[in-house]
């Protein structure tokens, strides 16, 4: 597969790809008329996109609401910073299910997560068998979400 940077994208390709961040449970026929373009072309085109990895995948969003929980963002500070310690943290937390993003940053700490668990037990759960286990975490500095202001995951097109 080539990398979703090196793959060109017309006006087509983007009319799509916002379309489908705005409702991806469209029918072809539906998108295609939405982006003026016939359904077989729609069809391929939305396949072309898949297949090359610019739509990375299609899942439906759950409100938080709807789950009791609590959303936690941490700033995680390692002892050492070298690529196979920041590479060795990335594969400690990516199986993680209760981390929902996670950014290697520059200047401050190391990595920013952000993480949802059912209530402050899950959290510490987390926190002890993730975090503190991990020999090479050095800081750990955590913010409570106490309300969600805006999450708009779709990107700019």
């Amino acid at each position: 597969m080539i990398s979703p940077a090196a793959v060109p994208l017309d006006a087509t390709d983007r009319r799509l790809l916002a379309l489908l961040q705005e409702d991806s449970a469209r029918t072809n026929e539906a998108l295609a008329r939405a982006a003026h373009i016939s359904p077989a072309t729609c069809l391929r085109r939305v396949r072309r996109l898949v297949q090359t990895g610019v739509i990375e995948r299609q899942m439906a969003m759950v409100s938080p609401d709807a789950l009791a929980g609590l959303t936690a963002i941490l700033e995680v500070t390692l002892d050492v910073q070298s690529a196979e310690a920041q590479a060795a943290f990335e594969a400690l937390i990516g199986p993680d299910p209760v981390v929902q993003q996670c950014y290697r940053v520059a200047t401050g700490p190391d990595f920013v997560l952000v993480v949802y668990v059912p209530d402050m037990a899950a959290y510490h759960a987390f926190v002890h068998r993730t975090l503190t286990a991990a020999n090479n975490v050095r800081n750990v500095r955590s913010f409570f979400s106490v309300r969600r202001v805006k999450f708009a995951p779709a990107l700019p097109i």
